[in-house]
């Protein structure tokens, strides 16, 4: 176990608010994180990807940066700029 997945479990059984809240955010971090990386490895901009899909560069931003909220659909248009298909799993 990493030094930081050792911080976050012993963080989370220790601080319940960190806890309750962790999980959730982080799953809204890793969603930002998988676009912005499909953006780059595409080679485009947020700017390229905004003017594809019809919005502004910080709506692209705003995704990428900070992933809750976001409507299924706009996940789908996302994912068909780059030729990706938008595929949900719950385990």
């Amino acid at each position: 176990m990493s030094d930081l997945q050792e911080y976050i479990t012993k963080r989370k059984s220790n601080d319940a608010i960190f806890a309750d809240g962790f999980d959730e955010g982080y799953e809204d971090f890793k969603i930002g994180v998988m676009l912005k990386q499909i953006r780059e490895e595409a080679g485009m901009t947020q700017l390229e990807v905004a003017e594809k899909l019809g919005t502004k560069k910080s709506a692209i931003s705003r995704i990428e940066n900070h992933a809750q909220d976001i409507r299924l659909s706009t996940l789908e248009k996302y994912a068909a700029v780059f030729g990706k298909r938008l595929a949900i799993s719950i385990q």
